[in-house]
């Protein structure tokens, strides 16, 4: 009987030299005369383990990593094939205490089955809620959707039932459900270990969505810079059979601008035009992707819907705290000991994700700040670390969740150039159609600048010029910029040369 390892093919394993272990494991054990069974699996999110390698036993798949290729031989020579004793062993991974006190609903099978196998995923509870869909009427799935609590993950946390209630009551000869997996905030990675690691999750979560709004047709908007993403998805679409019923979705990719991570420049894309921001109104739910009503919702929204069919509104509505229901993948990047991805329910403190999970700065020095929510997101300090993980608690100190991402500095870090770092951001990336976004980031440098070199009377001007773009920029490419800079003026002004009043 073979030996069931997994190695993981996930792109964070592959850039720490997964493939390179994965092949001398093929070769050590064709060199010993063993048969075994090599699954490509998703990552566990322990990015600080990569590669993690694991084995199917009979008390369990036992961890071992981080494994470098040249250790290979002597993880054999132990018996790891059986779970033998090795300085590598991490013992069963379920029981790793990291991954233990997670509570995972979306990413609950991510890293656990083969992301190509659709045999694997039923095996393993998934298509239930796909099932159970499909003996409801429309206005019940969106009914379960609505009383989960369930809202966007992309940032905006809008309710995901009022959009979805939206585009089924409109009618139209041809409606649309889109999936925005343009993930470019940094510090963000969930979309993408999802995708790498459980495609047929969101899959199931659209073609539920299509039978709720009464859509027939889906879209994945993948940016360029995923392509082990995009041969997931492919390759799990090609696999899917009938498994998703008239229900057909294709895969579109970028082209790596920013910009389109906005809903209604994602569409312009998609139709084959330049990705900039449309004016609203008309919505997309009313007139969307080729002027037809569509539902447009983030990646890790679409792949929570499978387990409120299945489970329940109530179930999921039971986790979390206030209006934030559910749990959320936090992403841990910067300057954290133990990076990765952490799904656990809204009400835990940032402080206990930064340190209970994170372990604090990876260079050992105190945490200055953290940055949540992508590159325009608010740059909060020690101070603020006690704010629990909900959106109206970081709505209150000025903030916001966005998509999970969290980005850690320690105390060596430079506010003043981390908030000229998000205008520059800015000009670079605007698609250019609003005036405040594309000018008032270019000016935005230049006022930093002149700051940085002892201006103090210009803090006034960057105020007034964070305003205009606040409040004119036509999307929130040019109204969340000034929020990191904000930030960073209001809890670090000793960075920009003395008190910001």
């Amino acid at each position: 009987m073979r030996t069931t390892i997994f190695v993981p093919g996930d792109a964070a394993a592959l850039a720490l030299g997964a493939d390179a272990v994965a092949t001398a494991i093929s070769e050590e054990a064709a060199r010993r005369g063993i048969a075994i069974k090599l699954v490509r699996n998703g990552s566990r999110g322990m990015v600080w383990l990569e590669p993690l390698v694991e084995v199917a036993t009979p008390r369990g798949r036992i961890a071992y990593g981080p494994v470098a290729p040249a250790e290979v031989p002597g993880l054999f020579a132990a018996g790891f094939l059986t779970g033998g004793v090795h300085a590598l062993c991490l013992g069963p991974t379920e029981e790793i205490p990291w991954l233990a006190r997670q509570q995972r609903l979306v990413c609950r099978r991510v890293g656990v089955v083969d992301p190509r196998s659709l045999a694997d995923y039923v095996a393993r509870g998934g298509g239930e809620g796909l099932r159970r869909a499909r003996a409801m009427a429309p206005a019940e799935i969106v009914r379960a959707v609505t009383e989960s609590g369930l809202r966007g993950r992309g940032g905006a946390a809008f309710p995901a039932g009022i959009k979805w209630q939206t585009v089924r009551a409109t009618a139209a000869p041809q409606k649309y459900v889109v999936c925005n997996a343009d993930e470019g905030d940094s510090g963000t990675f969930s979309d993408r270990m999802l995708m790498e690691g459980d495609p047929y999750c969101l899959l199931e979560g659209m073609a539920i969505a299509g039978l709720a709004v009464g859509a027939s047709q889906g879209y994945i908007y993948v940016r360029s810079e995923y392509p082990h993403a995009v041969a997931a998805l492919e390759a799990a679409l090609a696999g899917a059979g009938d498994f998703l019923g008239n229900f057909t979705i294709e895969v579109r990719v970028g082209a790596g601008s920013y910009v389109c991570g906005e809903e209604t420049a994602l569409l312009e894309s998609i139709e084959g035009k330049r990705g900039i921001v449309r004016a609203k109104p008309p919505l997309p739910a009313v007139a969307g992707l080729f002027g037809q009503p569509t539902l447009i919702n983030n990646l890790v929204t679409f792949a929570s819907v499978p387990d409120i069919l299945a489970q329940g509104a109530a179930a999921y509505r039971d986790l979390g705290c206030g209006r934030s229901r559910g749990t959320l993948p936090f992403q841990l990047a910067g300057n954290i000991k133990h990076g990765g991805l952490v799904e656990v329910p809204f009400g835990l403190s940032l402080r206990e994700l930064l340190y209970d999970f994170g372990g604090g700065s990876r260079s050992g020095r105190p945490l200055r700040a953290v940055q949540v929510g992508g590159p325009l997101g608010a740059y909060l300090p020690e101070a603020q670390f006690d704010t629990l993980l909900d959106y109206e608690a970081f709505a209150a100190i000025g903030a916001g969740l966005g998509h999970g991402g969290i980005v850690a500095f320690d105390d060596t870090v430079d506010l003043a150039g981390q908030a000229r770092y998000a205008m520059k951001f800015c000009a670079i990336e605007s698609c250019g159609k609003c005036t405040p976004c594309r000018i008032g980031s270019t000016r935005g440098v230049e006022v930093i600048d002149r700051i940085r070199a002892g201006d103090g009377r210009q803090i006034a001007l960057l105020e007034e010029l964070c305003e205009t773009m606040t409040q004119g920029s036509l999307c929130a490419m040019g109204s969340m910029t000034p929020i990191p800079v904000l930030s960073a003026l209001r809890h670090f002004a000793e960075d920009f040369g003395g008190k910001c009043e």
